[in-house]
């Protein structure tokens, strides 16, 4: 976990975070004296909001546990096929060593299965030696009784944990949409929805790795998603407290009503489907100074066309 050394900045990088929490804690004070300015718990929420961002876990590479991995892989993957009915197609797209971007779209909920297949064939794959990383929010990485997943190569998503696990010449999966895309409605299950982020994009081109698309069905017939709840997450501010954008609304085991999904679910065993696409190498394709949008349009719409795709394949929500 990152934190503050002798000198007052943090492992990762956020020195004076809280200084600038504090000042900005006045500043508000300021404006409300003068009669405008955020309110009282508008302010606690953003002091929150700072101590949220400093706690990033920095990423500890050895976190990773081959041994762990090589140990729990073969009743995880038993499972997976019984339960979810995985099939992971294209893993010869990825390169067998040296850092690349994939990039997937993901589906399911705070339980998002298609993440679990995937890393699982991944592993059998190319075996525990050739090292995946994947970030996930930061409220994952530290959430009580999720440390193993630490131990399977889950980092908290910072541009910094991903220019050191890229440095490293590791694998690292990335997932644009966020909360954002995990949580759609049902009706949009068959929808790569990256919300128009670029980062990963950025990512790529910094490090000069090739993109690799991961694209998943399946995950998000797990539950019945009615709703992002956006607007609910801006009227209890946890955007500013947390970095969550949405408070979902679905139907799921046990609860009936889910709403949150912060203690998880049990999830319905939908057949899970992932395919690999062939590598894309930004600057071959696109040259030497590509335009962010037109990669970003291509890309979305061979995943879309490859989601397409495997839907058709698809008879029945959840039988597959």
């Amino acid at each position: 976990m990152a934190g503050t050394s002798t000198t007052g900045a943090s492992r990762n990088g956020h020195s004076g975070d809280g200084e600038r929490v504090r000042g900005a804690l006045g500043a508000d004070a300021e404006a409300e004296e003068r009669g405008g300015g955020p309110s009282l718990p508008e302010r606690f929420l953003r002091a929150i909001g700072g101590q949220v961002a400093r706690r990033i876990p920095e990423a500890n590479l050895d976190d990773r546990d081959p041994d762990y991995i090589r140990e729990t892989l073969p009743g995880l993957w038993l499972l997976s096929s019984l339960y979810f009915r995985g099939e992971v197609r294209g893993l010869g797209n990825i390169p067998e060593k040296g850092p690349v971007l994939l990039v997937g779209n993901h589906s399911g909920g705070n339980l998002t299965v298609d993440t679990g297949v995937f890393m699982l064939a991944y592993s059998a794959y190319f075996g525990v030696e050739r090292e995946l990383y994947t970030l996930a929010h930061n409220l994952v990485v530290s959430f009580p009784g999720l440390g193993f997943l630490k131990r399977w190569g889950v980092v908290a998503a910072s541009r910094e944990n991903a220019r050191k696990t890229l440095e490293e010449g590791n694998a690292l999966l990335v997932y644009p949409g966020g909360d954002y895309e995990v949580h759609r409605p049902v009706w949009e299950r068959n929808v790569v929805d990256f919300d128009g982020r670029k980062g990963w994009i950025r990512t790529a081109l910094e490090h000069d790795v090739p993109i690799v698309p991961v694209v998943a069905i399946g995950g998000q017939e797990t539950s019945l998603f009615l709703s992002r709840g956006e607007t609910l997450a801006k009227l209890l501010m946890l955007d500013r407290a947390f970095r969550l954008k949405v408070l979902p609304i679905s139907i799921a085991p046990p609860w009936g009503i889910n709403v949150g999904d912060f203690l998880g679910h049990i999830p319905l065993p939908a057949k899970i489907t992932v395919e690999a696409l062939p590598p894309i190498h930004v600057r071959e394709a696109f040259g030497d100074d590509p335009d962010l949008d037109e990669v970003y349009d291509h890309v979305t719409r061979l995943m879309q066309e490859t989601l397409d795709a495997l839907a058709a394949e698809r008879r029945f929500p959840v039988i597959g």
